[in-house]
């Protein structure tokens, strides 16, 4: 099985993923701590400070939207918050956030101890109660959940023993409610959008080793999902989506803590069978988004459903998720080739380039525009898990394999990483290849003059006399037989296996090498609407800055109705590009990588004219 190189020993150091990685860590800075823990308090009678006479409740400093204290998922934020901070303090070793997750953490535990020394949530105990009762309340178990998986991230990425004691006396809380609840009907502990807890209890079993964490895994373990996955059948269409990718977070990481092989291997077939149905039987938009208004879309129906409410960020977040332990088990890079489009048509395209804040859907039809959320307004779920999505890139990059002394990088990224395999240390970096005076290889061998995203250079250190292997992910969509050049050509070989680049017996001493990747633009049709297609730049779809479907000629192709456009300037960065315009059409327009829209109007899929 793969590892991933701990998030603590991968920095992202560069291009448009640092950028995003900036924008999110100077927003989790800026909200105020108060405003955070606002709901906290107000459970704990703790008196917000200002809030309790409001003259002018313009002014008052409070979070709002999905936030506000009248809402009943109030206080969800707060969790996604913890997480994405911890990750910033494992990644870049961030002091300031360090200390401003640490404070918020020790407000918790005096939030907790005001409840009675168990409880510790945002909402009141009792709407965890009404779950027993056919009364409708909003998710208790879902905001519950953000909390327990924020405390869990405080400790195992910054290191908060603190977060971890208090989410162990929240265990308590659950293992007296839920015997409880199982006396009415046991099957009242899987309502309230509890897919995510049982993740947590694995993770928590494992920090531990406490049997506590094994008996609540027992009372989640048998979500009605897995049977239905059981069988052969669509079980997930019209079904809630981001409902539903949580519940195999639980099964994945069941697979990977259970010691009994027949449960192992139960957890890992219907965690299998959930991707099969979600994602290979389904199929998707090229963004890879398969949902319309939070609901999973029939199979191979896309086209049916194009409208404004298409692909909820919060599904792109939890299937890169699910794709990764997919990854990791099999090191199959389809799983990786999904991760990357959906980082770049999801994570990226959802992220506004200027602000950092989300875009709840992601709409399809033709002529739409992104809707932002408010910095201190919505707190929309999208908001939470987009403060989590820019974290996940350092742990998406590189992953070892102690079985057969291998790394492998499965993203690219600018970064670098130290690691350990087998003894060894080792240090990786990669690249996107700059223009350069110096380097003939943009220019004479490649890519004919243009500057690609896809030119890469690496370097690789080991620090041991005992040789390993470094695989190198070939994308899907890679045009041809990749080009790999050594800065000293007689001091390695590479051989293509698969879709992986190998390069074998990297000794002692320092190695340096370039790849280029040839992509192309290529027409994706929808499986129901196969008149209309998505153009693809390699893994980054491309989006017609145009308030309508005015349909593509290609009778010649693709690369007859386009012509690339490239600012030649100094500013011009490679990752800036998959910029073009049509030609030879009726009405010509621009287009460029759908994550590089902000607010035009645009359009995705055209009507493909090619007769």
């Amino acid at each position: 099985m793969l590892r991933a190189i701990d998030r603590s020993s991968v920095q992202v150091t560069g291009g448009v993923f640092r950028e995003r990685m900036n924008l999110d860590r100077n927003y989790l800075l800026e909200l105020d701590n108060t405003c955070l823990l606002q709901n906290f308090y107000l459970e704990a009678c703790i008196i917000v400070p200002g809030a309790q006479q409001v003259p002018d409740p313009t002014k008052i400093n409070l979070h709002w939207g999905w936030e506000a204290p009248c809402g009943q998922l109030r206080g969800h934020f707060l969790g996604h918050w913890i997480s994405a901070a911890a990750a910033f303090v494992a990644s870049d070793k961030d002091a300031e956030l360090k200390i401003k997750l640490d404070k918020i953490v020790s407000e918790l535990a005096r939030c907790q101890e005001k409840n009675g020394g168990k409880w510790v949530g945002s909402i009141p105990e009792k709407y965890m109660n009404a779950l027993a009762y056919d009364e409708y309340i909003w998710s208790p178990q879902y905001t519950m959940h953000k909390t327990i998986m924020g405390l869990v991230d405080a400790y195992r990425y910054a290191g908060n023993e603190q977060a971890l004691d208090i989410v162990d006396k929240l265990a308590d809380w659950y293992l007296e409610w839920i015997p409880k609840m199982d006396a009415i009907d046991p099957n009242i502990v899987y309502k309230g959008e509890q897919g995510g807890m049982l993740e947590e209890w694995a993770e928590l079993y494992v920090l531990t080793g406490k049997e506590k964490y094994k008996t609540l895994i027992d009372a989640y373990k048998n979500n009605g999902l897995y049977k239905k996955l059981e069988s052969k059948d669509d079980v997930l269409s019209d079904e809630h989506a981001n409902s539903s990718i949580p519940v195999s977070h639980g099964s994945a990481r069941l697979y990977e803590v259970l010691e009994d092989e027949e449960e192992k291997n139960y957890y890992r077939k219907v965690t299998e069978r959930f991707w099969e149905n979600a994602v290979t039987e389904r199929g998707m938009f090229a963004t890879t988004g398969a949902n319309a208004g939070e609901f999973w879309i029939p199979l191979k129906k896309m086209g049916q459903y194009i409208s404004d409410s298409d692909q909820e960020f919060c599904t792109v977040y939890n299937m890169v998720r699910t794709a990764d332990y997919l990854y990791r088990w099999t090191g199959d890079t389809k799983y990786q080739d999904y991760i990357e489009r959906a980082i770049y048509n999801g994570f990226l395209a959802q992220q506004n380039r200027f602000t950092g804040m989300p875009a709840y859907f992601l709409p399809m039809r033709a002529g739409s525009k992104k809707k932002w959320g408010s910095k201190r307004n919505d707190f929309w779920c999208c908001s939470g898990t987009m403060v989590q999505a820019p974290t996940l890139f350092p742990g998406l990059i590189y992953y070892t394999d102690e079985e057969d002394e291998s790394i492998t990088v499965a993203q690219y990224i600018p970064s670098k990483a130290e690691t350990e395999l087998g003894g060894r240390k080792i240090k990786l970096s990669q690249a996107t290849d700059m223009l350069s005076y110096n380097n003939q290889v943009l220019f004479d061998e490649h890519t004919g003059g243009e500057r690609s995203r896809w030119s890469l250079k690496f370097e690789v250190e080991n620090e041991s006399d005992k040789p390993f292997t470094l695989k190198l992910r070939i994308p899907g969509w890679c045009v041809g037989t990749p080009s790999v050049i050594f800065k000293d050509k007689a001091s390695a070989a590479f051989e293509i296996e698969g879709s992986h680049i190998l390069i074998k017996d990297i000794a002692a001493g320092k190695l340096a090498f370039n790849i280029v990747f040839a992509s192309k633009v290529v027409a994706e049709a929808l499986p129901d609407r196969p008149e209309l297609v998505a153009l693809v730049d390699g893994p980054i779809v491309l989006a017609g800055l145009t308030d309508k479907d005015c349909g593509i000629e290609m009778k010649g192709g693709v690369e007859s109705a386009l012509y690339q456009r490239t600012e030649h300037t100094y500013t011009s960065y490679v990752w800036k590009q998959n910029s073009y315009i049509t030609v030879n059409q009726p009405e010509n327009f621009e287009l460029k990588a759908l994550c590089d829209v902000t607010d035009e109007a645009y359009t995705i899929y055209f009507t493909k004219k090619d007769i």
